[in-house]
């Protein structure tokens, strides 16, 4: 139970104005138990040192202590990581130098859990979008993370590229690289297509602004590598453009939900079809997962929706637009459950959201059970109030 200093605090609702807010005791789920009836990735976030000398803005200062102790905390709940994604900040604070560093010291961490899963982004991003850039050059940046990642001894996600974005005039640019790419690879991969709500720059991904037209070369790709092609992972906040494509992807093809909204629906299926699942949202809520996930291998649907259920309100609130903006939120919870000793990202984008969005995140996770410790979530919630003048 909460300790009885610390059950409640003041909290700002909606108007600003402080109410107080009881706090409730952790949720207990049920062990974890793998293997699961789903494949499940956990897109899992970076650890900054803020006692760096570098300026936030400019420079990468990584606590590898505390982020690779993360992705043990996440294959000991039987997960597993989707490593060196959007939520690790890919793009937005990590560079491809750092990244091919956190994908190396996983590899070596994963070592440790027999049977873990680990497949790691590989993209473009080293190669900046630009007048002067060619499908070429797209193709040979993608060839170069491709490379290096198989090198390490690791899987691939295939990431969305803005520089392709940016180069290419038509669906059949998209198809030529991806031909050449996929053609290349030694292990099936996972492609992944990333909406625009996670990143402006990829608006018109696949040569069509229209979701569903640009389904269509997707699928073209998928259907002439099939081989190659472990699963599709759409990130577009919408179930039903999720289920469409899942009913046409050929056998063998996984659909893996990028869904933030509509995950527990997508995963536990419509009795003929159902999503593995790779989410940002599995950061913070892990333990619900791995509770949720032994319902489902258990037969009960029921103890898996309940599990789940309230945990939607929470992702829905920390993937609001600006949708990019998640990343603060999956940090900020890290923080209130002790996985790290501060609230400091890459880029300082701790800031990218109000005090009334964490105000809101506490309460939601409070609701969910996702407090593991109540009396330090307090506790540095309330700091967080004092930086912003409210005592």
């Amino acid at each position: 139970m909460p300790s009885p200093v610390l059950d409640r605090i003041l909290l700002p609702g909606a108007d600003g104005r402080l109410a107080p807010f009881a706090l409730s005791p952790p949720r207990r789920f049920p062990a974890a138990q793998p293997p699961f009836p789903r494949i499940a990735l956990a897109a899992a976030h970076m650890v900054v040192d803020p006692r760096a000398p570098q300026d936030p803005w400019d420079a990468q200062a990584i606590d590898w202590d505390r982020t690779i102790a993360f992705r043990r905390h996440l294959w000991s709940l039987g997960l597993g990581v989707a490593e060196a994604m959007d939520t690790a900040q890919r793009g937005m604070g990590m560079d491809w130098t750092t990244a091919q560093a956190l994908v190396r010291r996983s590899l070596d961490a994963m070592q440790d859990f027999p049977g873990a899963a680990m497949a790691s982004g590989a993209g473009t991003d080293h190669l900046a979008p630009g007048p002067d850039v060619s499908i070429d050059d797209v193709i040979r940046a993608y060839e170069e993370q491709c490379a290096a990642i198989e090198g390490m001894g690791g899987r691939i996600i295939l990431m969305a590229s803005r520089a392709l974005a940016h180069a290419a005039r038509g669906p059949d640019d998209y198809v030529r690289v991806y031909d050449r790419i996929l053609s290349q690879v030694r292990q099936p991969v996972v492609i992944h297509w990333l909406g625009e709500m996670f990143d402006p720059a990829l608006d018109g991904y696949w040569g069509h602004a229209d979701h569903m037209a640009a389904m269509e070369t997707a699928l073209q790709v998928i259907g002439a590598h099939a081989a190659k092609v472990d699963g599709v992972k759409i990130s577009l906040l919408d179930a039903g453009k999720e289920v469409a494509m899942r009913r046409r992807l050929p056998p063998g093809v996984r659909m893996y939900t990028g869904d933030d909204f509509n995950y527990p629906e997508l995963i536990a299926g419509d009795g003929q079809h159902h999503s593995d699942a790779l989410l940002g949202i599995f950061d913070p809520i892990a333990p619900a997962v791995g509770g949720a996930l032994a319902c489902l291998a258990a037969d009960d649907l029921a103890g898996f929706h309940a599990i789940l259920a309230p945990t939607v309100p929470l992702s829905r609130h920390i993937f609001q637009a600006p949708t990019r903006f998640y990343k603060t939120g999956v940090v900020f919870m890290a923080w209130l459950n002790g996985h790290q000793p501060h609230f400091c990202m890459l880029g300082g984008q701790q800031s990218a959201r109000s005090l009334l969005h964490f105000s809101e995140l506490f309460r939601l996770a409070d609701a969910a059970g996702l407090l593991s410790d109540p009396e330090l979530a307090a506790q540095r919630m309330r700091t967080l109030l004092a930086l912003h003048g409210v005592e």
